[in-house]
């Protein structure tokens, strides 16, 4: 019986797309890692990091009683839908300490597991010993149970480069980007080299709309990045920073000449955290004059993932052409692609 926690697999992020016949290829979905155990009536939610995830998504607890096998582990991702893409916003909401809260959230925007490899089969039938190939073949089998609740689906996989490929394009909505199994892999705890990942990284011409000072206050930590939205408000949707030493200091006389608020006339920076020390979140508001070209993973929720890399200077945009328009659609197809 496998028990929880385990270390889940963990994907090698590489530059390009592995080809061969020994890889098969599946969509890297925006959600939460969730490793789910069941044994009998007792279900357990693990998460990448091992804690428990159930208290927190009651809806998926109720839809793994609903199965009928008894004894299982299976990895996969939860998500939360929300038209016709995933929000990770949502996602991130359902972790909250009130259970009244969660109950709520549970109704009102109820999580999606999206299974992509199986551990254990029955109560003597241990697969991560397995090839990938194997343990693919037992999961499609294994997701005929899906069909009892509509809190289960099936990732789905390929062995064509050009499917993924055209994966890889869709990236920064539904999509995380792509991983590749190498099929006669087994399931190891850790990063593993039969276990890759790749991102496809965008760029996007955005306005400054503010600055951070670095610790010293003598140079630009980091660039406040906005976007123009259809009422003509300029709204705060992330950071690019990683700006060389030399830079940082030049940079900041030339920004200092153009502080004035408001900054950003919509969706402005969050102000003091508990979780950051003291006057770290403090920012200086610009005319929204310059406009930068950043190169980015991912955008959900009207924000950047994750920080952005700048790229260049771009002083024949005019802001105004900065818009959330310029971002990709969300893609239905990717979004139907799930399987029962």
């Amino acid at each position: 019986m496998l028990k929880p926690p385990i270390e889940p697999m963990e994907a090698e992020q590489v530059d390009e797309i592995p080809a061969g016949n020994d890889w098969q290829y599946e969509p890297k979905w925006d959600g939460f890692r969730c490793l789910i155990f069941r044994r009998n009536n007792e279900v357990f939610l693990q998460s990448k990091a091992g804690q428990p995830l159930g208290r927190y998504f009651p809806e998926i607890v109720s839809a793994v009683q609903s199965l009928k096998p008894k004894w299982w582990v299976l990895d996969g991702e939860l998500a939360v839908p929300a038209e016709c893409s995933f929000s990770f916003d949502q996602l991130l909401q359902r972790v909250h300490p009130a259970a009244s809260r969660v109950a709520k959230l549970a109704r009102e925007t109820p999580a999606l597991y999206i299974a992509f490899d199986l551990l254990m089969a029955s109560k003597k039938a241990i697969l991560r010993d397995l090839p990938i190939s194997e343990r693919r073949q037992q999961l499609e089998e294994f997701a005929s149970n899906f069909k009892t609740t509509d809190r289960f689906c099936l990732s789905p996989v390929t062995l064509q480069i050009q499917q993924v490929k055209a994966w890889l394009k869709e990236t920064g909505n539904n999509l995380d980007g792509v991983v590749c199994k190498q099929r006669n892999s087994r399931y190891v705890s850790g990063v593993s080299p039969g276990f890759q990942k790749v991102k496809n990284y965008r760029s996007i011409d955005c306005v400054v709309g503010g600055f951070r000072y670095t610790t010293d206050g003598k140079g630009v930590a980091s660039l406040l990045l906005g976007l123009y939205d259809a009422a003509g408000k300029l709204n705060h949707v992330g950071f690019t920073s990683g700006l060389k030493q030399e830079e940082r200091i030049k940079l900041a006389k030339r920004l200092e000449k153009l502080i004035r608020p408001p900054g950003f006339d919509g969706g402005a920076p969050g102000g003091k955290s508990r979780w950051a020390p003291a006057g770290a979140r403090a920012w200086k508001p610009l005319k929204p004059e310059l406009v930068v070209e950043v190169c980015y993973d991912h955008f959900t929720g009207g924000r950047f993932r994750h920080g952005t890399r700048l790229l260049r200077w771009r002083p024949d945009k005019a802001p105004r052409q900065c818009r959330y328009r310029q971002l990709p659609k969300p893609s239905i197809k990717l979004f139907g692609l799930l399987q029962k």
